[in-house]
C-alpha cells in the first residue's frame, strides 16, 4: 500500500472521526475480513441476475446475517441495530454490491415481521432469515407507481376468513429468489402489509428489466393469492407505518454502502496514480490529480462522519432521527457518484476497461441515488421539515 493510499484509508480503519465502541469495532473488523474473503467471487456475483449460491453459502456460514433479526429469534443483538447494519454494509459494498444487497435485503425484507408479525409468523420466518435459510423481500413499487406509493393498485380483501391479493409489483429486489414477500396493498381506503410466501398459489415472477449494475430483480405477479389472516403484518391500515419504520431503520445503511463504495473507488485511483509516471512526474503529483484525490478523500470523510452519526442516532430511535438518516443517504450517495467519476478520470483509459473493479464501482454507484428514496424526493421531504422547524 502506498503512502497516499494508506493516508486515504487510515481514518476509516481506526474510526478516529467517530468513536465506535468495541462492540462495533469488532463487527467492523469481522465484516471487512469477511468481505475480503469473497473477493475471488465478487466479480461473478456482481454480474448475476440471481442470488449467487456460493456467496449465499459463505455469508450464511459467517453468521453476519444474524445482525438482521432480534436476539429473540437468533439475532446477534437485542434488536436490529442501524449502526451495526451500516458498518457491515460499508465493508461489504467496498468489495461486492451483490454481497451488500444480499445482506441488506435480509433486514429490509423482514423488518416488518419483527415489528408487526404475530408470534407464529415471527417464529416461522425470522430465525431462518438470520441464518439465510430464507431469503426476504419487500414488495412496494408497481409498474406505474414509484415514489408515490399511495397511488398503488394492488388490492387486499378479506374473503372467507383469508386475505386475497391481486396486483403486480415491479422492480422488486430478490424477486424469484425470495422465500416470502412483504407486500404493501390497498385495503379499502387504507393500506396494509401482508406476508406472502413465494410458494403461495397465484404468485409468479417475471423479469422484464435488468439495470446497469446487474441486480436480483423482477416483477411479482399476484393473481387471486390467498393467505391466512395471521399473515397480516400489523393491524389493518398500518402498512405505511411499518414501511416507514423499515425505512427509518435501514435508510442510513445505504449511506454506509455508499461510503464503502466511494472508499474502494478512491483506493483504486490512488493505487493507479501512485504507481504511474507521466511527463517524468508521478501521476499523484501531476497537474489537477492531487487536488482530485484530496477532494475525494475530504468528501468521503465528511460523508462517513455524518453517516456514523446518523446511524448511531437511528440505532437509538429510528423514527425520531429519520431526517439525519435521510441527510446521510443523500449526502453519501451523491458523494459516491462524484468520487467514482473522479477516480475514473484519474485512471484515464484504464478506468474505462470492462471487467475492472473501477468500472464495476462506476456502474454500481449510480442506482444508489435512486433506490430507497431518490435524492429529489428526500430533499423535498427534508425541506418541508426544515420549514416547519421539525428538524431543529
Amino acid at each position: 500500500m502506498s503512502e497516499v493510499e494508506g493516508a486515504a484509508v487510515a481514518d476509516a480503519e481506526d474510526g478516529r472521526l467517530f468513536e465506535l465502541s468495541e462492540k462495533y469495532l469488532a463487527l467492523q473488523r469481522e465484516a471487512r475480513e469477511f468481505a475480503a474473503s469473497v473477493r475471488d467471487i465478487a466479480e461473478r456475483a456482481d454480474e448475476a441476475g440471481d442470488i449467487d449460491p456460493e456467496m449465499r453459502k459463505r455469508l450464511a456460514a459467517s453468521g453476519i446475517g444474524s445482525i438482521m433479526v432480534p436476539a429473540e429469534f437468533g439475532g446477534r443483538y437485542e434488536r436490529v441495530d442501524s449502526l451495526a447494519v451500516t458498518l457491515a454494509r460499508e465493508a461489504f459494498a467496498a468489495e461486492s454490491a451483490h454481497l451488500d444487497s444480499l445482506l441488506g435485503m435480509q433486514g429490509i425484507g423482514s423488518y416488518a415481521i419483527s415489528a408487526g408479525g404475530g408470534e407464529a409468523i415471527r417464529d416461522e420466518w425470522l430465525p431462518a432469515v438470520g441464518r439465510l435459510e430464507a431469503i426476504a423481500a419487500l414488495a412496494l413499487t408497481e409498474p406505474d407507481v414509484g415514489s408515490d406509493l399511495k397511488a398503488l393498485s394492488t388490492t387486499l380483501v378479506r374473503r372467507g376468513g383469508d386475505l386475497v391479493l391481486n396486483g403486480r409489483k415491479s422492480f422488486i429486489t430478490n424477486a424469484g429468489d425470495a422465500d416470502f414477500y412483504c407486500v404493501l396493498a390497498r385495503e379499502g381506503e387504507s393500506y396494509s402489509l401482508v406476508l406472502v410466501p413465494a410458494t403461495a398459489s397465484g404468485v409468479s415472477v417475471a423479469k422484464p428489466h435488468q439495470i446497469i449494475a446487474p441486480h436480483v430483480l423482477g416483477d411479482v405477479v399476484l393473481d387471486e393469492v390467498r393467505v391466512p389472516e395471521n399473515h397480516r403484518l400489523g393491524a389493518p391500515g398500518e402498512g405505511f407505518t411499518l414501511v416507514l419504520s423499515t425505512l427509518a431503520t435501514f435508510r442510513v445503511s445505504v449511506a454506509g454502502a455508499a461510503v464503502g463504495l466511494a472508499t474502494a473507488a478512491l483506493e483504486e485511483a490512488v493505487r493507479h496514480a501512485a504507481g504511474r509516471e507521466q511527463f517524468g512526474v508521478n501521476l499523484a503529483r501531476l497537474g489537477s490529480v492531487p487536488g482530485s484525490l484530496a477532494t475525494s478523500w475530504t468528501e468521503i470523510e465528511m460523508a462517513r462522519a455524518l453517516t456514523y452519526r446518523a446511524a448511531e442516532a437511528a440505532a437509538r430511535d429510528p423514527l425520531a432521527n429519520l431526517h439525519l438518516s435521510s441527510m446521510a443517504k443523500v449526502g453519501a450517495t451523491e458523494i459516491a457518484g462524484r468520487v467514482v467519476d473522479r477516480s475514473v478520470q484519474t485512471m484515464g483509459r484504464f478506468g474505462l476497461v470492462q471487467g475492472s473493479k473501477i468500472e464495476r464501482l462506476y456502474r454500481e454507484a449510480r442506482p444508489m441515488r435512486i433506490y430507497e428514496g431518490s435524492t429529489e424526493v428526500i430533499l423535498d421531504s427534508l425541506a418541508k421539515q426544515l420549514v416547519k422547524g421539525v428538524a431543529w
